[in-house]
């Protein structure tokens, strides 16, 4: 079986209001339709912060200043084309944030919104949202 690993970087970004920012997976991908925390793959050479600031800025139009790093996820699972992908999650709490909302064109998000905790239970979410949003909110 062929084995690839993605290092990651996401962000908990809360509004005034504690709601939740979160992406949805673009049609053409194999998690579409589920939500996200914005962010997504650390390029070669790449800081992950760095990488994390980029990746909010393309999902979401916002300006980001990154806290803490709040958690290393880690979990390993085989996808459509039979790899077996080990995904390496770095998980930082958003500081704060500047900008205006706007999806990305063209990309591999296609929506961006804020949810609170109440509405995250009926999304779709990917299962290292899942985790954080039990551990952090």
């Amino acid at each position: 079986m062929p084995e690839r690993q993605r290092i990651a970087a996401y962000g908990v970004c809360l509004d005034e209001t504690g709601r939740l920012l979160l992406a949805r997976a673009a049609p053409w991908l194999t998690l579409r339709g589920r939500w996200f925390l914005p962010g997504g793959g650390v390029d070669h050479g790449e800081h992950p912060t760095d990488a994390l600031r980029r990746e909010i800025e393309e999902e979401s139009g916002l300006t980001v200043v990154l806290g803490p790093l709040l958690d290393v996820l880690s979990d390993v699972r085989v996808i459509p084309d039979g790899t077996s992908l080990h995904t390496v999650r770095m998980i930082f709490r958003v500081a704060s944030w500047s900008g205006t909302l706007r999806a990305e064109l063209e990309g591999t998000t296609d929506a961006i919104a804020w949810f609170s905790k109440s509405e995250l239970a009926a999304l779709p979410l990917a299962h290292y949202v899942e985790e954080v949003v039990a551990k952090f909110l």
